[in-house]
């Protein structure tokens, strides 16, 4: 007879877990949306001076309020209304632990963020999944639909993989009549048209969970950040979040980063024209079909094609993502928004595949 023990190890097993890309080493690396246009420069000075600045030696106390006070000035909402993370997939698991159970109902895109959709797998919490339009779009009216139905809202907006948005005023409306908690993942924000963060301070029903992964290429230092009411922030930060969420070289760095606003909004702007290019040069193939994307990276399906174009891109060390069937669409590819001289390879790359 097996224990408790043994029995919740398998169950656990059964699960699975976030499927993280694969390691394809000395590969240039477009599979996982980490932003190259902030310059590697930038990474060296912030992390240098960070540890000039750090004794790590001691617990990181107080220069998380210093931290804030960046975020909120960057946000432009006031610091009571911030808090951070080890990373917003560290925040949104924090959120659904306490928030959610089996008996509360999320309603989500399908897909959407795979580390949530795994997280509420994890803690037995039911999805009610609108899938994607055969053209990678969401109807509103389907989601208003079965909001009824629904106790949490969870969107990524611009959604991962897909790179969809609602406009704003249709998504505004929506977290207006919605009657229960609101999650708006704006990992990819900074690559969109707008965000919802300042519409918290008329909804305290509203979280946005935010990150400077992707704008500020510091994935590797997992600084994530919410806006939201006072009174949830307040008790995330002093009862949910772990004393010490993040590390002093992060909190460091985070707050030299927050310095150089303008040169990441630079970069995105740089990102935003390049995924333009990439998007119109992939649709000039019958062999791809390719959505429109308000995020880093570009969606695209390549059909049946799709195992033969990943692996002839990783012979030649170009790594994108294989997704496969997402909806109707059995080939899907994903490939992030890289600097002028890695998109020219990855173009130049599809282009002799298919010439």
């Amino acid at each position: 007879m097996k224990n408790w023990f043994d029995k919740k190890i398998e169950k656990l097993t059964l699960i699975g877990g976030y499927k993280k890309p694969d390691l394809i080493p000395d590969s240039m690396k477009l599979d996982s949306n980490e932003n190259y246009v902030m310059p590697k420069q930038f990474q060296n000075d912030i992390l240098s001076t960070a540890r000039k600045n750090s004794d790590v030696r001691e617990y990181p106390l107080g220069r998380i309020d210093e931290l804030i006070k960046m975020l909120s000035k960057f946000a432009k909402v006031p610091a009571s209304m911030i808090g951070v993370g080890n990373g917003s997939d560290q925040i949104l698991d924090l959120i659904l632990s306490h928030f959610a159970s089996k008996n509360t109902k999320v309603l989500t895109s399908n897909p959407t963020f795979g580390f949530f959709e795994e997280r509420c797998k994890l803690y037995s919490i039911p999805l009610i999944a609108i899938p994607f339009s055969d053209d990678m779009k969401l109807d509103i009216k389907e989601f208003e639909k079965r909001s009824k139905d629904a106790d949490i809202l969870y969107l990524d907006s611009p959604n991962n993989p897909t790179g969809f948005t609602f406009t704003k005023n249709q998504l505004q409306k929506f977290v207006k009549s919605f009657d229960g908690l609101v999650i708006i993942d704006e990992a990819y924000g900074e690559f969109a048209d707008y965000s919802l963060t300042k519409m918290v301070k008329t909804q305290d029903n509203l979280i946005v969970v935010r990150t400077l992964s992707k704008s500020f290429g510091l994935a590797g230092l997992r600084l994530g950040y919410f806006v939201a009411n006072k009174k949830f922030t307040e008790a995330f930060m002093n009862v949910l979040q772990y004393p010490y969420p993040l590390s002093t070289i992060t909190i460091e760095s985070g707050i030299l980063a927050l310095e150089k606003v303008d040169l990441m909004y630079g970069a995105a702007d740089l990102i935003k024209s390049e995924r333009t290019r990439i998007i119109e040069n992939l649709r000039k193939y019958d062999a791809f079909e390719v959505f429109d994307s308000k995020a880093n990276f570009v969606l695209f399906d390549a059909f049946d094609s799709y195992k033969r174009v990943y692996s002839a891109l990783a012979e030649q060390g170009i790594s994108i993502r294989k997704l496969g069937k997402i909806g109707n669409h059995s080939g899907c590819l994903r490939v992030t928004v890289g600097t002028k001289e890695m998109n020219s390879k990855f173009l130049l790359a599809i282009r002799d595949l298919l010439g």
